[in-house]
């Protein structure tokens, strides 16, 4: 399959419903709005919507009925990039090459925008009218999966080791694992879970979806960790080697580059074995996992 011609597709699908669903920049507060709409189209490559949509696909669903929910995981995602970007945090000034939204529109209002894109995403997950499609059970089971992992036991707990860690001589591998299985994992292991309910798997079909997210997930963070080192600051869109000028508990501090990217590929492998079970209508899905780790930015 052309991968790059269904990620373009299925990225513009994205984007046309993030703009169909955000408040408008001429709508008051304007400043919130502006600084929501300024950091989910500054060109992010909306890999976990695609992911909840091809995984939909896969158990044999109409991608259509996950647009909501994907649009929503894409709310969450951007808002703790503004947040993760924030002074009080990592304090960067770029992001996706831009300046970061706290450079362009302050703290205080970055903050909130964050805020609202988190509260907007929940909006619109419980929405009737969003998506009068979706079964009201089915609904609740992908509002607890996305929470579940965007709290305090997902994501945000990711975060919280990862500034705990920061600057420590000596991070065991089990903190670094627990890292980036939270911080970045929770959330690509409940688009692809979320994408699966949406798409009407059975247990197994899901059970499979579910470990293939995982796999991919921490695939995705090593990725990043080793192009943190090797990637250019055009390339991964901010400064190259904050990571380990941070002192961040990344793999390749932990084990080296070359582990680091012989279990990449290993979990790769781990991906891949998963989707064993279904046919053609998981190409998209093989072919996101082996991009994830030969990607240049």
């Amino acid at each position: 399959m052309d991968l790059k011609k269904y990620l373009k597709e299925k990225c513009q699908l994205v984007d046309d419903s993030l703009d169909k669903f955000l408040p408008k920049e001429d709508e008051l507060p304007f400043s919130i709005h502006k600084a929501m709409r300024y950091s989910i189209f500054a060109g992010g490559k909306r890999v976990r919507p695609i992911l909840m949509l091809a995984a939909c696909e896969a158990a044999g669903g109409n991608s259509e009925g996950a647009m909501t929910a994907a649009c929503a995981m894409e709310m969450i995602h951007t808002y703790s990039l503004i947040h993760d970007d924030l002074p009080a945090m990592d304090n960067d000034d770029f992001r996706r090459g831009k300046p970061t939204n706290h450079k362009v529109f302050g703290e205080a209002v970055a903050i909130l925008a964050g805020d609202a894109l988190l509260t907007e995403a929940f909006i619109l997950l419980s929405s009737l009218e969003a998506c009068p499609s979706i079964d009201p059970l089915m609904r609740l089971k992908v509002v607890s999966e996305i929470s579940r992992c965007a709290g305090s036991r997902g994501m945000i707990g990711g975060q919280a080791v990862d500034m705990e860690s920061e600057g420590k001589p000596e991070i065991d591998f089990a903190t670094v694992q627990y890292i980036h299985t939270h911080k970045t994992g929770a959330l690509i292991k409940a688009s692809v879970r979320a994408g699966a309910l949406l798409g009407g798997a059975d247990k197994k079909s899901e059970a499979a979806l579910v470990k293939y997210g995982e796999a991919v997930g921490l695939a995705f963070q090593i990725a990043d960790d080793i192009l943190d080192i090797e990637g250019t600051t055009e390339e991964i869109g901010k400064d190259a080697g904050s990571d380990q000028e941070r002192g961040k508990a990344t793999y390749p501090a932990a084990i080296g580059i070359a582990e680091s990217r012989r279990r990449a590929a290993e979990l790769v492998d781990v991906a891949l074995d998963a989707l064993s079970c279904f046919g053609e209508k998981a190409d998209p899905l093989r072919e996101i996992a082996k991009y994830i780790v030969k990607r240049k930015s």
